[in-house]
C-alpha cells in the first residue's frame, strides 16, 4: 500500500472525520464504546446572547471540560464554581464517576481547587513561562 504524509494547517472536515472515526471504532473494539455526548452550561445575558461558559463532554464515565470562560463582568462572584457545579451534576446524571479539566491560569487553579480539584499531573513551560496543571475530582453517580 503506497502512503505519503500530508501536512496542513488546514484539514478539512472529512479528513477530521476520517481522523475522528478511525479513532473511535480503534477505541470501541478495544475498550468499548465511550458514549460521548457533548456537555455545554451556557451562560447568556438578558437578550439572549451566549457570553460565556463551559463546553466539554462525558465519555467513559468522566467529565471532560474543554473550555470554561467567565465574562469580566462576572469574575469573583463565583459563576466558575458555579458553572462546574451545574456541569458536574448533569455528569453525575449520565452516570459519570470523575471529572478532569487543565489550566496553565493561575487564578483558574485556584479556583478549580475550590471547587474540590486535585492536581495529578503538570507539564512545565506550556505555554513558556507557564505550567500546565491536570486536575481531577470524584463525581458522585446518580
Amino acid at each position: 500500500m503506497m502512503t505519503q504524509f500530508d501536512i496542513t494547517d488546514a484539514p478539512s472536515e472529512a479528513d477530521l472525520a476520517a481522523i475522528g472515526e478511525g479513532l473511535t471504532a480503534f477505541n470501541a473494539a478495544d475498550i468499548g464504546p465511550s458514549e460521548r455526548r457533548s456537555l455545554a452550561v451556557l451562560i447568556r445575558d438578558e437578550n439572549g446572547k451566549t457570553i460565556g461558559g463551559i463546553s466539554g463532554y462525558t465519555a467513559w464515565g468522566w467529565l471532560f471540560t474543554q473550555w470554561l470562560f467567565v465574562p469580566e463582568t462576572l469574575r469573583g462572584q463565583g459563576t466558575a464554581g458555579k458553572l462546574l457545579e451545574a456541569a458536574e451534576a448533569e455528569a453525575a446524571a449520565r452516570g459519570c464517576f470523575g471529572a478532569w479539566i487543565d489550566t496553565f491560569n493561575p487564578q483558574a487553579l485556584r479556583a478549580y481547587q475550590r471547587q474540590g480539584y486535585a492536581i495529578f499531573g503538570e507539564l512545565p513551560n506550556f505555554p513558556v513561562g507557564r505550567t500546565r496543571f491536570f486536575l481531577q475530582k470524584k463525581l458522585s453517580p446518580r
